[in-house]
């Protein structure tokens, strides 16, 4: 990312918004946007793929779940944040990985502009083509600063979108167990 290109823009931004960027509450504010930026779309440069880490699973053949992450992401449409939870599951076929990396993954795909569709849907088969695993669900629950600070402004909305690999998809008793326990 380039800092000084984006501080740049962040100072026309202000001006094109009728105030100055002169202005002592807002003197550094380009330079502050774009170091937030940093962290914010930070997604783009990190591949999902090298953190990653297997371990042999012992024969462990139950579903495993990582619920309630907390995330925080862009909406693509109007560059407003959306956050909330999202739970994973999964059904190990041979390998599991580090519980920490369920998380990880989170915050790699949602560090970058999405919407919530593609968001859940990156998770579930990104860790589906990196562990083979029998089968993978994701509920990802959001609120939408786009919904609640302008359009409809309804502000207690959330949003729930799941994607689902696998037995979680061909078996209901797996879906509703997961559904169940997250």
């Amino acid at each position: 990312m380039n800092l000084e290109k984006i501080e740049k823009l962040a100072r026309e931004l202000i001006e094109e918004i009728g105030e100055s960027p002169d202005r002592e509450g807002l003197k550094e504010t380009p330079k502050r946007m774009a170091k937030s930026f940093e962290k914010i779309f930070g997604g783009y440069g990190e591949d999902p793929k090298k953190m990653l880490t297997q371990f042999d699973g012992e024969n462990y053949d139950e579903m495993i779940i990582c619920k309630d992450i907390d995330f925080y992401s862009t909406c693509e449409h109007h560059m407003q944040p959306f956050f909330g939870k999202i739970s994973i599951g999964y059904i190990p076929d041979k390998k599991i990985i580090g519980i920490s990396k369920l998380p990880r993954l989170v915050e790699i795909f949602s560090r970058r502009l999405q919407n919530q569709e593609r968001l859940t849907m990156q998770i579930a088969t990104t860790l589906t083509d990196m562990l083979k695993p029998k089968g993978v669900g994701v509920v990802v629950n959001a609120r939408h600063l786009c919904m609640m600070a302008r359009g409809v402004e309804k502000q207690n909305t959330l949003m729930t979108t799941s994607y689902c690999t696998g037995l979680f998809k061909k078996n209901a008793k797996t879906r509703s167990e997961f559904l169940r326990l997250i």
